[in-house]
Formats: C-alpha cells, structure tokens, sequence
C-alpha cells in the first residue's frame, strides 16, 4: 500500500454482516469488511472468508489492486496478467484450428 502512496488515514473501514451459508454464526458475527479509499471514492466489500483478519487483508489487496489499475492502466500487474492469458487462449485456438484443418479427411471406399 506504500508503494501506490495509500496511507491508513485515508481509508474508511467499517464490519458488517456477512450473508450466504453459516446459520446463526454469520447472523452473529461481524466478519464482512467494508473498505472505502476516501481521496478515489472506490469501495471494497469482502466476505471470503470466516475470519475478520483474513477479509481485512483480501479487502486491503483487492483495494490496492483496483487502485494500481486505475492510476497505471494497461502498466498494472492485473492488466499484464489478463493481456498474457488472452494471448496464451488465443494462441492455443489457432493451434487447435491448424491442426483440424491441416488434418486430411478420412478415404474410404465402398464395396457394391
């Protein structure tokens, strides 16, 4: 977080309850984490896990994620990862298509 310049002062954060599977324990506890950056206006809510320390963190990463997006654009780590899995899938169906063209059709002769 130190690295995009966030500090602690500038995020707001607030424990709701979560929702979905869990019964009376979820009804109970308050593990979801509601995270907003103030100077941006962008807001994180996460609920992955049971733990109130664990959604901290996921909330913190998701959040500075979307920040590095938003200030570098196509430069962010996010950006270049989705980029290398599109190129990859890109690369695998024209492999694909090749390899059924390139295949000659089966010959075979009928006896009458």
């Amino acid at each position: 977080m130190a690295s995009l310049g966030i500090r602690e002062e500038d995020l707001a954060e607030s424990f709701v309850r979560s929702g979905g599977k869990g019964g009376q324990k979820v009804n109970k506890t308050s593990t979801c984490v509601y995270l907003k950056h103030l100077p941006t206006g962008m807001e994180v809510k996460c609920q992955k896990d049971r733990s109130q320390a664990l959604n901290r963190y996921h909330a913190r990463a998701a959040l500075c994620q979307k920040i590095e997006a938003m200030l570098s654009g196509e430069e962010s780590e996010e950006a270049k990862r989705i980029k290398k899995m599109r190129k990859q899938k890109l690369r695998r169906t024209k492999r694909a298509k090749e390899k059924m063209h390139t295949q000659e059709p089966e010959v075979r002769i009928q006896d009458s």
